[in-house]
């Protein structure tokens, strides 16, 4: 499954939101991984690299991310951080060579 929204910066605000007038375009495919009671594990693939793309994209389809203090609607947040983990990197090293870095999630 994938999201693609148009967003922009709200004023004043490290937040992001989805703007259908003047956003840019952002795209991201998503995987169900492990449902879990009123939690679900997905995988998320950015093919666009906006700022706050993944956190804003989940809270516009009503699922934001276990403890995220700026788009999720829990006082306090359901998490003690926010639960957002890169657990495979690919980076180009200064030769040129792809490096793949992975490590699983500690939650």
């Amino acid at each position: 499954r994938s999201t693609l929204f148009p967003y922009t910066t709200l004023f004043r605000s490290p937040r992001q939101k989805i703007c259908h007038e003047h956003g840019k375009t952002a795209h991201t495919s998503y995987q169900v991984l492990v449902r879990d009671g009123a939690t679900t594990r997905v995988a998320l693939i950015p093919h666009t690299g906006r700022s706050h793309q993944l956190r804003v994209h989940l809270a516009a389809i009503g699922h934001p991310i276990l403890g995220d203090e700026f788009y999720a609607d829990e006082e306090p947040p359901a998490a003690p951080r926010l639960l957002l983990h890169a657990e495979t990197l690919a980076v180009a090293n200064l030769h040129g060579t792809l490096q793949r870095f992975h490590l699983a999630p500690a939650f």
